[in-house]
């Protein structure tokens, strides 16, 4: 009997070690990814987070995690941080990694309208001071827009992340693994990515094996998943919203609200977005505060005419930054404003003239609610004070400003991503992006 179970266990384990090996990930091999937007871009650039790293990081559930910096900590309020560099790290060009270095890629980064007032090296440490308590600056350093470069570097690419920029091969930019990344080496030996490639075209290169990751726009799920690709989908994490000019013809505030009134949120979400995203009128998603609900994402045409009243209604601008679904979005936007009395138009693509209205989408970074809110509204242009004293705090400031009426949240849309079969362990950061440092290849060497 012994011997027997003795073979049972040995056949069993013949037949689980292959399987185990087959999905142990590999070292080696060329992670093709093509994108439809700029892989440098802030807060949507796939390669930005390949080369650059943050003096903080979030982990897959928006917790603030040590990266370039190991620790910090506050006093006066949360008026002064310190944060503790992470030794014998360097640059991709050799160059060790000093607080200076960060001084001066965050003084590049941030010129204007900053969580800090300050921020200057001591010794081996960065210190931020604020006119104002900085409660959430560890998740705000996490930021695409904080990642740290090295000043002064040509087209300033280098940084400190898992890959290096190795050149440009037949129009793709080429990375290479940093052997000597500080969080280890990435497990694929190079990633090459394909920019400025329209959606179709991505699809159809994934469909027969000319690429490994691709970017879906949102109103495209469907179709990809008919197709019975394999699908990468995060939470709600970019809010689609229109900028509203508070000066010139919009300088009234009454104005301003019968324009939130009258757009359509609902047909954005289900006739554009094919109902992949989410109509709100706040800023943070349900998911995250719990009381988006008590803003109300209904069109009332009727408040928009009441509001407008006898107030002369100017012909409007709107810019969009962007292209394909954005400005079918414009399109729409523009009909229901029209329908409200306003004379809304989209100029040509070569105006550069002022724009009254402004249709953008926002990443919400940042994982804890007052964070995220922060972001958002700093990546709005807007001056954020701090919300301490929890959700009702919270609400009360996200009201505030959206009371303002100069920005209009619309629709709350996830980041998609399709995957070959080539690709194994990918997951998607908790702003969405892929992290391609972790992944690996099933026919790697």
């Amino acid at each position: 009997m012994l011997r027997r179970r003795l073979a049972i266990s040995c056949m069993l384990c013949a037949l689980v070690l292959p399987a185990m090996a087959r999905t142990r990930p590999h070292y080696g091999g060329r992670l093709r990814v093509e994108t439809e937007g700029d892989p440098w871009q802030a807060s949507e650039g796939i390669a930005r987070r390949l080369v650059f790293d943050g003096l903080t990081r979030l982990d897959g559930d928006g917790t603030v995690q040590p990266a370039l910096a190991t620790g910090w900590e506050t006093d006066s309020g949360a008026h002064r941080w310190l944060f503790r560099l992470r030794t014998s790290v360097h640059f991709h060009d050799g160059s060790p990694l000093t607080s200076t270095a960060v001084l001066a890629s965050l003084n590049l980064s941030c010129n204007g309208n900053c969580p800090w007032t300050a921020v200057h090296a001591l010794g081996s440490d960065v210190v931020f001071t604020g006119d104002s308590p900085m409660p959430n600056l560890p998740a705000l350093l996490a930021s695409d827009r904080f990642l740290i470069a090295l000043a002064g570097a040509p087209g300033s690419n280098i940084g400190t992340g898992p890959f290096q920029i190795a050149g440009f091969t037949n129009g793709a930019l080429s990375l290479s693994a940093n052997e000597a990344c500080w969080q280890g080496r990435p497990f694929a030996d190079a990633v090459e990515i394909q920019a400025h490639r329209a959606a179709r075209d991505q699809l159809l290169d994934l469909s027969v094996g000319r690429a490994d990751l691709v970017n879906v726009p949102v109103e495209m799920i469907r179709q990809a998943q008919q197709q019975k690709l394999t699908l990468a989908i995060s939470p709600s994490v970019e809010l689609l919203a229109l900028e509203v000019s508070d000066s010139g013809a919009l300088a009234n505030r009454t104005l301003r609200a019968a324009l939130a009134e009258s757009v359509d949120r609902a047909a954005l979400a289900t006739v554009i977005f094919q109902r992949q995203g989410v109509a709100t009128a706040s800023i943070l998603p349900q998911a995250i505060s719990g009381f988006s609900f008590l803003f109300s994402a209904d069109r009332d045409l009727n408040k928009a005419h009441e509001l407008k009243g006898g107030l002369t209604a100017p012909a409007l601008t709107i810019q969009v930054n962007g292209d394909g679904v954005l400005q079918l979005a414009a399109q729409r936007i523009a009909l229901n404003l029209r329908e409200a009395g306003f004379n809304a138009v989209l100029p040509d693509a070569a105006s550069t003239g002022h724009a009254d209205l402004t249709l953008r989408t926002l990443a919400l970074e940042g994982g804890e609610p007052s964070a995220v809110l922060e972001n958002g509204m700093r990546g709005f242009g807007a001056s954020y004070i701090s919300a301490a004293g929890g959700p009702v705090a919270l609400y009360q400031a996200e009201r505030e400003f959206l009371d303002r009426h100069t920005l209009i949240p619309l629709v709350d849309l996830p980041r998609v991503y399709a995957v070959g079969p080539r690709v194994r362990d990918l997951h998607l950061a908790s702003d969405g992006m892929p992290d391609l440092a972790n992944a690996s290849l099933e026919d790697a060497p």
